[in-house]
């Protein structure tokens, strides 16, 4: 048999080790009483000298003491760096010289891979619980081996084995072989058994594929195709189809680099609500617990619409002041298949709010989160919605907090003990509210544009700092709930800079003031244009998501370095232009989100009156209706999104305050400002006093909410040259981002009605990104 000299060795330091921690070698030369003449240590590497003495209680010139020693070698011993420690002695004359010896840890000296082809060392060694020049700790390493096993099996290399070299790992050489096999293709998906539901529809609603985008080719992933599978069944359950079996059956080709899926679905019947009861309930009449439940007699029954109910009724129950109301469902199933549904209800004590009670907040300032509870009407004296008072932070209070405040959690639970009270615990973690960003987007309209923004969402303009170094640290303007931003956007086409100050809650009240400074230079077709503009705004907030508003602006617009072609109106803004506008406008917005909206409206309507070197007036109003058309079994929504625009001039506007139609977010299919009264030799676009556009839209997901395949027509006039119309197709991108996606729009379009001097655009696009 061949010698093994470093297993050998090892085993020899390890019993050695023991043996002499344990006293038996220095039994009989370590006799007690003897003077302590010198204290030694022996056998550190990464432990210093004084590491090690700064746990040792024998001192130089003390009595040898066995039961000393032998503490002082265990309290070396846990030392980070320590394997283990014993203590040796020799006597020397009249005294004793006492050694400690120490046995470290090892080290892992190395991390290496043997036989890995597909995936490079940086991807391996990423998940790894451990790094070079740690400390070696063997279970650490074996569970590094399942870590490796799993990141290939999510790679799609199933039969992938890894194992780790147990003999190099002793000498602190980590390595790991690695045989990955192959890498396995999904060659054909089916389902089997399923009449209810298509196959197709089945397919949108599981991430395994046997085409990505219809295109590229997908692998095999265990793990994915477990989850897919309890999908599926979940999917069958919320159809009323309670008895359905789904099983995931796969079999491979002979070198096992193809598989092929089945999905056998057994569906079973379909279950139907054969009657609904409700139990306990004194407060709410049964019409009353019915509206706006899911589960109906004679139709189908669902555990998910069953738990809807039950988080519905439980809602009503709580925003009238029942914080203890339960409900839970019971169902009974019946011969025929269908359920016998009976809520039982357990209404409780009803609470007003006592006290409401902040705590958590070190800058936010207690009245900037009162103020937020008052305009939504949570009070003291008032009953206690607990239904937007949830407690774990996903009550609709809760979440406007979250958003309005900027906290990353703000959680409110009833706390108290008075007889017909609770009080209102208002717990929150602040969050970062202050960023400093960096973008760039480009469009086909405007070309490209970079950002630079600053942007503090809990800003105090009253807190001037007392140092520099409070500033410059951030620890000054912070606190009042106030936005300030400064936005620097350099383009090629496009520049503009902005400046912003928002008061949302002016006097604490639901008012609004806002006070900005911008600057705008664009170059148009025979002239350039720039702005330079101040503004004033106030709005008041009511109840049903009403906002009514006055704004004013004083505005500088300057037209230089005309073309010699330059039509007459424009040689008659030549030069500096000053305007003072006030503007009156009211918006109702009820959509479901801000950023993906599904159902509800937006409408909004003003009219400006501006002054200075021009007078007229701008009626203006837009409406936005959002419907969805269908929802798949993912709950991805097909959403139709229709806006009908209008606005007129009264009186004499110049060209740079009319209005033009076409491009992104106009008329696709025309070229940015293509449609428009012209003039001069060029045709030059002039603007119009009118103009009404609408649209329709339709976005259908693509297997999830970032990516969308957009459908599209537009329709508008103005007040030359008849009615325009046009039709295309695009796609979408959502790109998460801290306050929202950044999406990225690619469009293609052709008009359908236009006139002869208009401007056409077939392809146009818009992408903004962070970084």
């Amino acid at each position: 048999m061949r010698h093994n000299w470093r297993r050998s060795v090892v085993f020899l330091a390890v019993v050695g080790s023991f043996w002499m921690s344990t006293g038996l070698l220095s039994a009989e030369t370590s006799p007690e009483g003897v003077t302590i003449s010198s204290i030694q240590v022996a056998g550190n590497v990464t432990l210093t000298r004084a590491q090690i003495l700064s746990v040792v209680r024998a001192r130089v010139g003390q009595a040898f003491n066995v039961s000393l020693s032998t503490g002082d070698a265990e309290r070396i011993a846990k030392l980070d760096a320590a394997e283990s420690a014993y203590y040796n002695t020799q006597i020397q004359g009249d005294g004793l010289i006492l050694t400690y010896v120490v046995v470290e840890r090892n080290l892992v000296r190395s991390i290496s891979f043997k036989g890995q082809e597909k995936l490079g060392v940086q991807v391996l060694s990423k998940d790894l619980p451990f790094k070079r020049g740690d400390y070696l700790d063997v279970f650490a390493v074996r569970a590094g081996v399942d870590t490796l096993a799993e990141l290939y099996q999510k790679k799609g290399f199933p039969w992938a084995v890894v194992e780790v070299d147990e003999e190099a790992m002793l000498l602190g050489n980590v390595i790991y072989i690695i045989n990955e096999g192959p890498k396995v293709k999904i060659a054909s998906l089916k389902f089997v058994g399923n009449t209810s539901l298509s196959s197709r529809q089945l397919a949108r609603a599981i991430k395994t594929k046997n085409k990505k985008f219809y295109l590229f080719s997908s692998y095999y992933k265990a793990a994915q195709l477990e989850k897919d599978t309890q999908k599926l069944l979940e999917i069958y359950h919320k159809k009323a189809f309670l008895d359905a079996q789904v099983k995931s059956d796969i079999t491979f080709n002979e070198d096992k680099t193809k598989c092929f899926i089945v999905f056998n679905i057994t569906e079973g019947p379909v279950y139907i609500v054969d009657s609904i009861h409700y139990v306990g309930n004194a407060f709410f009449d049964i019409e009353t617990l019915q509206k706006d439940t899911k589960l109906r007699r004679d139709y189908y029954y669902s555990e998910a619409w069953a738990e809807f109910d039950t988080k519905k009724i439980r809602a009503k129950y709580g925003q009238v002041g029942f914080i203890n109301a339960q409900v839970t469902v019971n169902r009974t199933f019946l011969p025929g298949a269908r359920v016998k549904v009976e809520f039982n209800i357990k209404e409780e004590n009803r609470y007003r709010i006592g006290e409401v009670v902040i705590s958590g907040n070190t800058t936010i300032q207690d009245h900037v989160i009162r103020r937020v509870l008052d305009e939504e009407g949570f009070t003291p004296g008032e009953w206690y919605n607990a239904d937007i008072a949830r407690g774990d932070g996903e009550g609709e209070l809760e979440k406007i907090i979250r958003q309005t405040v900027v906290t990353e959690s703000a959680m409110i639970y009833p706390a108290g003990e008075g007889p017909d009270t609770r009080d209102a615990q208002v717990t929150i973690k602040e969050g970062q509210t202050g960023s400093i960003m960096l973008g760039a987007g480009v469009a086909s309209d405007s070309g490209v544009m970079g950002q630079i923004s600053l942007d503090q969402r809990n800003f105090d303009i009253a807190d001037t700092p007392e140092s520099w170094g409070e500033l410059l640290t951030g620890k000054a303007f912070r606190g009042a709930g106030q936005r300030f931003r400064i936005s620097l956007n350099p383009g090629t086409v496009v520049s503009t800079y902005s400046v912003s100050f928002t008061e949302p809650y002016l006097y604490d009240k639901p008012v609004a003031l806002s006070l900005g400074g911008s600057s705008f230079e664009r170059g148009r077709e025979s002239y350039d244009e720039d702005r330079l503009a101040a503004t004033v705004a106030l709005e008041k907030r009511y109840p049903g998501k009403l906002r009514r508003g006055v704004s004013f602006r004083a505005e500088n617009v300057g037209i230089s370095d005309l073309d010699t072609t330059a039509p007459k109106e424009v040689l008659d803004a030549k030069g500096d232009n000053h305007l003072f506008g006030v503007r009156f406008y009211f918006e109702k917005n009820t959509t479901d989100s801000r950023f993906r909206p599904s159902r509800g409206h937006n409408f909004d309507a003003g009219y400006e009156q501006v002054l200075g070197d021009y007078t007229f007036g701008v009626f203006s109003a837009t409406q936005r209706w959002y419907k969805t058309l269908y929802e798949d079994l993912s709950e991805n929504k097909t959403v139709l999104e229709t806006k009908v625009s209008a606005a007129a001039i009264v009186g004499d506007a110049p060209l740079f305050e009319k209005f033009y139609v076409g491009g992104i977010g106009s008329l696709r299919g025309f070229e940015y400002r293509g449609i428009s009264p012209r003039s001069g030799s060029q045709d030059d676009p002039v603007g119009s006093d009118w103009m009404v556009t609408g649209n329709a839209e339709v976005a259908v997901p693509l297997g999830g909410e970032t990516f969308s395949a957009l459908f599209f027509t537009d329709v508008g006039t103005v007040e030359t040259g008849g009615v325009r119309a046009s039709v295309g197709v695009g796609v979408q991108i959502l790109i998460p981002q801290f306050f929202g996606p950044v999406p990225m729009r690619f469009e293609l379009a052709a008009p359908l009605m236009q006139d002869s001097k208009d401007e056409t655009q077939a392809f146009s696009f818009s992408v903004g990104a962070l970084f």
